[in-house]
């Protein structure tokens, strides 16, 4: 006899209330992702290879062994097989960090003859650092050990040019470049003009972005105890060399 019986009307809840119940709501969500720590141990297996290089001297020597193969034509293409694949599935322990540009003529694995697992490789165009380039570099050194960040540089770097041109023209740049050209704007060589400005620019800014990293402080712990090596380098696209810059 009660079923169609009107109920008292339910007052709407108060601005306090839904915003007690969103901010419930987003800290159980909030809980429901939380995985652990941001980078799962599983990261990296128990045993990094035996033949992996364990310093940061025996690191550069191995990316120098790889030039010199991609540069005389007798790549190795090592890292490749089906067995060294399933080997990976666990983790990785790559024995260098590569921070190269962007350019489609620079990429890391084939310049030093490398493979699957080898390098950890961030790219961005110039090399320019932002919190996720700087994150990401991190990450291999303190999560997964690497002793070795080789900042790498080219010739012929579009996007220094861009950075160049720009500051020489006053020209605006669309605004994700124009980000670009302001962290490669301080390098610029003012003693110098037309492509040689460009040039000497490029070897200035990879110096700079070598010098932030090493200051950087969970790497210069490192530095300091010797276990990392942060190194400014740069490749020829006339000859394919690779050459560190002091």
């Amino acid at each position: 006899m009660y079923a169609n019986a009107r109920r008292p009307a339910a007052h709407p809840p108060s601005r306090r209330t839904l915003l007690r119940s969103a901010v419930a709501g987003t800290a159980a969500a909030g809980a429901g992702l939380a995985l652990g720590p941001a980078f799962p141990a599983s990261a990296a297996p128990e045993e990094a290879p035996a033949d992996r290089p364990a310093t940061p001297a025996q690191a550069l020597r191995r990316l120098a062994e790889g030039n010199d193969r991609w540069r005389r034509r007798r790549q190795r293409h090592p890292h490749e097989s089906a067995a060294l694949r399933r080997r990976l599935t666990p983790g990785q322990h790559p024995f260098a960090i590569v921070l190269g540009c962007v350019d489609s003529r620079v990429p890391p694995e084939l310049v030093f003859d490398q493979g699957l697992g080898d390098l950890l490789t961030v790219r961005s165009a110039g090399e320019v650092l932002d919190e996720a380039v700087l994150g990401s570099i991190a990450y291999g050194v303190l999560e997964l050990g690497v002793p070795l960040v080789l900042v790498l540089a080219h010739q012929s770097c579009g996007a220094v040019a861009a950075a160049v041109h720009a500051d020489e023209t006053g020209e605006p740049l669309p605004a994700h470049i124009r980000y670009l050209a302001e962290q490669i704007r301080p390098s610029i060589d003012r003693g110098r003009y037309g492509e040689a400005r460009v040039d000497a620019t490029v070897d200035a800014h990879v110096r700079g972005v070598r010098t932030r990293l090493a200051a950087e402080p969970d790497l210069a712990a490192k530095v300091a105890a010797g276990e990392l090596a942060v190194v400014a380098a740069r490749y020829e696209l006339t000859d394919q060399r690779v050459r560190t810059l002091a």
